[in-house]
């Protein structure tokens, strides 16, 4: 409605969102108009329905710029849609760990904990290019010292970075040390997921296949304004 007051509600599957005026100065490139938290019982769902209504809509993923969503790895607890006014939804999954060790667990050392930490600079502060310089100065100072698995996940995620980044020129070298590695079949099927992270991610990105947006069963989805 617009009398007496500019006010704006949606409502799609167990999920309410209320929309007010925004500042006069509310610069949308920003992106710091306004957020809340919608918490479910799986997040994959929710995200498969809106990559399946971009598509829908605009023949394609939309993963930068304004509206977009962020992309989605197996076993990840969270993602975020920004609509084109700069509003951040994000969607968590109710048992998210309630406090994150950022810099990576305590508990791990090496190249492990800079993966660790990668994953939450990209998964919980969207921040790619900040995981990517984790990661490249993860390689070289442990690279060496460092499992035959832990590097494989280290160049893995790295390269699903290349295809987030669009650096294409760092790609074809981070394709050969991955392959050159001495994984046992064992090891490969083991860390499949991570393996298969970039191919993943141009698949999502480059699919254009029209479809109807199934909204997920209800989940008892909270929201804060």
């Amino acid at each position: 409605m617009t009398r007496p007051y500019l006010y704006l509600a949606l409502r799609w599957s167990d999920i309410e969102l209320h929309f007010g005026k925004g500042s006069k100065n509310l610069d949308p490139s920003e992106e710091n108009a306004g957020g809340c938290l919608v918490m479910v019982d799986t997040v994959e769902p929710y995200h498969r329905a809106f990559t399946e209504a971009l598509r829908a809509k605009y023949g394609k993923v939309l993963a930068t710029g304004r509206p977009r969503i962020t992309r989605f790895r197996p076993g990840q607890s969270r993602f975020s849609l920004v609509d084109p006014a700069g509003n951040n939804v994000i969607f968590i999954q109710r048992d998210e760990p309630e406090e994150l060790e950022y810099g990576g667990s305590a508990k791990l050392t090496g190249l492990a904990k800079v993966i660790d930490n990668a994953r939450i600079l990209r998964e919980f502060k969207n921040d790619d290019r900040a995981a990517a310089r984790a990661l490249d100065i993860g390689l070289a100072r442990f690279g060496a010292a460092a499992t035959v698995e832990d590097k494989a996940r280290a160049l893995a995620a790295r390269l699903e970075l290349v295809i987030a980044l669009q650096e294409a020129t760092t790609g074809q070298s981070l394709k050969q040390q991955l392959l050159d590695l001495p994984l046992s079949e064992e090891a490969r099927s083991h860390l499949s997921d991570e393996l298969k992270a970039a191919e993943r991610l141009e698949d999502w990105l480059a699919r254009t296949r029209p479809s109807q947006p199934t909204p997920p069963k209800r989940t008892g989805a909270s929201r804060r304004r």
